[in-house]
């Protein structure tokens, strides 16, 4: 009885030992910062590409997580990055600031969102990218911001060089905000200015490609804008896939890193289809290495 009690013990010891060095497997290669305003210092958390390290300049995908523009943290996408790195890609899980944390709004938001962006191009030589193939990506808030980057023309830290570009060169968002007006998300936070830096409400013609997830069964960001904006986005003549998950709702897109009870299913089928995304643009090379 004492030596089933004994292995019972080990085996759970080493069940929580495996888990841990998983934790610790996720974690960024390093953070460095973009942007400073006041005391606050926003970072990049840098997950390097595992299979070209010294080699020719890679893409690069930087994320923005979710939380209605109050909450959220980079690790949420910790096991994107990781993945999208094993792959050879540079990528990113990006700071801004938040209600929360630093009382600002969905405005600055993008501003931040747009001066990460700005950073990595203005820093392409070190990070031994190419500048021409970055993408902004995000869930959720952090899939606005994504997407805003893309389409919003102004909100632009006035301290930066604007000469260079803040806008990527491709977009993957994970059931982003996409109309923050009454028929969306957000326009009790953005009163009075609700189609500004509503992407529905900024379509334009020779966008950068984008690629959505999204769940019908959203009640938080309705699938029907998803839809919508990308029949505009098409209209206009620009490259834009929505890829719809029946029956699911808000945060879906989750892995078990973050959503502790994820199957990572829907992880690992956004994933694979993200991953034939870049590889189509030219930014990865092979098949991806998870199953979809």
């Amino acid at each position: 009885m004492k030596n089933l009690k004994f292995l019972a013990i080990t085996l759970l010891l080493f069940v929580i030992a495996e888990n841990a060095i998983a934790q610790v497997a996720l974690l960024p290669d390093t953070l460095v910062s973009y942007k400073q305003i006041g005391d606050t210092d926003l970072k990049l958390h840098i997950f390097y590409p595992t299979k070209t390290i010294g080699k020719k300049p890679t893409a690069a995908i930087v994320f923005f997580f979710g939380g209605g523009w109050s909450g959220g943290h980079p690790r949420q996408f910790y096991q994107q990055a990781k993945y999208l790195a094993s792959r050879g890609i540079l990528a990113i899980s990006a700071e801004y600031r938040i209600k929360s944390i630093h009382g600002t709004s969905p405005f600055k938001c993008v501003e931040d969102g747009k001066s990460a962006i700005r950073w990595v191009r203005a820093h392409a030589k070190e990070l031994n990218i190419d500048p021409n193939k970055i993408v902004a990506s995000g869930g959720s808030a952090g899939g606005h911001i994504a997407v805003c980057t893309a389409l919003i023309t102004n909100n632009e830290s006035t301290a930066e060089d604007l000469t260079i570009s803040s806008i990527p060169n491709a977009v993957v968002a994970y059931n982003p905000v996409l109309d923050t007006t009454d028929k969306g998300y957000g326009n009790e936070k953005l009163k009075g200015r609700e189609t500004e830096i509503s992407p529905t409400h900024q379509v334009k013609k020779n966008s950068p490609p984008m690629l959505i997830f999204h769940g019908t069964a959203d009640t938080t960001v309705p699938f029907e804008n998803a839809e919508r904006f990308t029949s505009l986005m098409k209209a206009n003549g620009n490259d834009c896939k929505l890829i719809a998950f029946k029956g699911e709702g808000h945060g879906f897109f989750n892995g078990s890193y973050f959503r502790k009870n994820s199957s990572d299913k829907n992880f690992n089928a956004t994933m694979f289809d993200t991953d034939v995304f870049l590889k189509k643009l030219g930014y990865l090379k092979g098949k991806p290495t998870l199953s979809k």
